[in-house]
Formats: structure tokens, C-alpha cells, sequence
């Protein structure tokens, strides 16, 4: 099971304790997975969804909030292509009334409003139906790359509206959020692994969120190591092109203007940088009588190295 996978199977057993926080789930999986349709004057809803776990929390707050007790038959399940969509159609009248009541999806003359459209404000004001509603949205057009690959959390709606909200509502939690159009889908997305664990505890995925975690101290601590490692490699190349220059200037000035005609401090500092190719200027200046700091040797070298150039022109 793919990490995405695993954090809808911790969510699908989370239910809420507060009928109003049941309402405000039921009311994002029926915005982003419901249909209903009208024959003859009866309304029906229709629910869809590639995920068994998904239509079976469906189930647990219909029975939950409206004490609708389904009982889980083979007909609901469809294979289409290669992957099964799990379906549902809700036709009792009295039950679909109440549903769409609840869901403030009827308007004052009783007719069904438009899924495309934003929730009903009313149904997320407090934090902890907020938390709700994002969890339902997550089970059903939410999904995650694996951890350890990358980071990435994305949220499809089918409408922009839809879509601000969402963005809006993952914002209010203090969580950076942004919205792309990928063909006709507006996506809501998080790429800030931070963000991302915010965002799985605002939905109250808590072993997702430790598991999630653990992946991002194990990558920050192999990055950490290849930044040491790569900047460790670069003050070695570093070095050893400086040496090499170096060398190369006080072998010009030895071959062509010789070490006699220098003074005592640059003639030592030249003899002992070519008995010590490969020392650091600090064991470089060690090795000096009188010893000599960093800045000393930079500087004799440094006069090599002008010197040098003069013999070139």
C-alpha cells in the first residue's frame, strides 16, 4: 500500500465524536464524490469512489449521524477498466431529504443546490469541523507522494471556487497552500514538507504524521551529510589547486631568479611549501622558524606568487 494509501486507512477509522463535526465530513465527501439525480419527482444520491475504505466510512456516518443502516451487498461494487469504483445509490425519499437537509445543500423551496458549489459556511465555523472537512476531502480527492521520494500533497476539484475555498480554509490554519490548473482540474497543493505534516495533523492522522516525520529527519540527516561531505570535497579541490599553484610559482622563481636572491622569510616559505605540497596553511606556518599564523603565510606566498608574475611579463 502506497503512503497516500495508508494515511486514507488511518483516516477512514477516525470518527468524530460531535454530530456536527460528522455532518461537516459527510458534507465534503458528498461535494467531491456524490451525485443526485430526480425521476419522476424522487430524489436519489448517488455516491462514488475508487477506495473500499472510503465508502465504507460513508456508511459509518450515515448510520452514525441519520441511523441509515446499509447493509453492504456485491452489487455496489463495479469493476470499471482496471480498477474497481465503488458505488452507491441512495433512493428513499425521507433519507435523501434528510441528508441534503443537513448538508444545507436544499434551499428555501426545498430544491437541490448545485455540488459544484462551495460548502455552506455554516457547516465549517468551528475548527473542529474544519478538521473534519478537510480529513473527508483528503479521503476523497486527496492524495500524497511517498515521503521519501518527495513532498506533495494535492487536493483535486473539478471547479476554481471549490478550490479557494479549500486553499482559504488550509490557510486558516496558518499552512502555505496554492492552487494550479492542470488541464481542466484546479489543484490544491503543499510542497513544504512542514506544511505537509501540518496539515496531516490538522486532520488528526497522528501515526501517519509520526511516520511521515521519521522520513524527514532520515532525509535532512542524509542531506546534511552529503552538504558536509560535498563542501568537505570542495575545500580539498580548494587546497590542492591553490598548492599546485602555488608550486608552480616558486618552482618559476627558484628555476629563473633563484632562491639566493630571495629574503630569509620568503626563501623558507618557499622551500618548505615544496618539502610540504600538501599542507594547510596553518601546518604550513608550523613548520616555519619563528612559527607563523595564516595571515603571515598567505602573505609570503602571496609575494611568491607576484613575484612570479613579473618573471612571466
Amino acid at each position: 500500500m502506497s503512503f497516500s494509501g495508508e494515511v486514507k486507512e488511518e483516516l477512514t477509522k477516525h470518527i468524530s465524536a460531535s454530530r456536527h463535526c460528522q455532518i461537516a465530513e459527510l458534507a465534503a465527501m458528498i461535494h467531491f464524490c456524490g451525485k443526485w439525480h430526480e425521476s419522476d419527482g424522487k430524489k436519489a444520491l448517488e455516491f462514488h469512489t475508487e477506495n473500499q475504505s472510503v465508502i465504507r466510512k460513508y456508511f459509518t456516518l450515515l448510520k452514525k449521524t441519520f441511523n441509515i443502516d446499509i447493509g453492504v451487498s456485491p452489487e455496489i461494487w463495479e469493476k470499471q477498466g482496471r480498477s474497481h469504483t465503488y458505488s452507491f445509490v441512495l433512493d428513499e425519499e425521507e433519507q435523501v431529504y434528510k441528508i441534503l437537509q443537513a448538508v444545507k445543500l436544499l434551499n428555501a423551496e426545498g430544491g437541490v443546490l448545485s455540488l459544484e458549489q462551495p460548502v455552506n459556511t455554516m457547516l465549517i465555523k468551528n475548527s473542529c469541523c474544519q478538521r473534519a472537512f478537510l480529513r473527508g476531502t483528503f479521503l476523497t480527492v486527496g492524495s500524497m507522494s511517498d515521503p521519501e521520494k518527495s513532498y506533495h500533497l494535492e487536493l483535486v476539484c473539478t471547479n476554481e471556487v471549490q478550490a479557494i475555498q479549500l486553499r482559504d480554509l488550509i490557510q486558516g490554519f496558518q499552512v502555505e497552500a496554492k492552487i494550479v490548473l492542470r488541464k481542466k482540474y484546479y489543484v490544491v497543493y503543499l510542497k513544504e514538507g512542514g506544511g505537509i505534516a501540518d496539515l496531516l495533523n490538522i486532520m488528526e492522522a497522528h501515526v501517519s504524521l509520526m511516520e511521515f516525520e521519521n522520513f524527514r529527519i532520515l532525509k535532512e540527516m542524509r542531506n546534511s551529510i552529503n552538504r558536509r561531505v560535498n563542501c568537505e570535497a570542495a575545500n580539498i579541490t580548494k587546497t590542492v589547486n591553490a598548492s599546485s599553484k602555488q608550486i608552480e610559482d616558486i618552482t618559476l622563481v627558484r628555476d629563473y631568479y633563484g632562491f639566493n636572491n630571495l629574503q630569509d622569510s620568503l626563501r623558507e616559505m618557499a622551500e618548505v611549501r615544496l618539502e610540504y605540497p600538501d599542507a594547510t596553511l596553518k601546518e604550513l606556518g608550523q613548520y616555519l622558524n619563528p612559527p607563523v599564523g595564516k595571515s603571515g603565510v598567505n602573505h609570503r606566498l602571496r609575494k611568491l606568487s607576484e613575484l612570479a608574475d613579473k618573471i612571466r611579463t
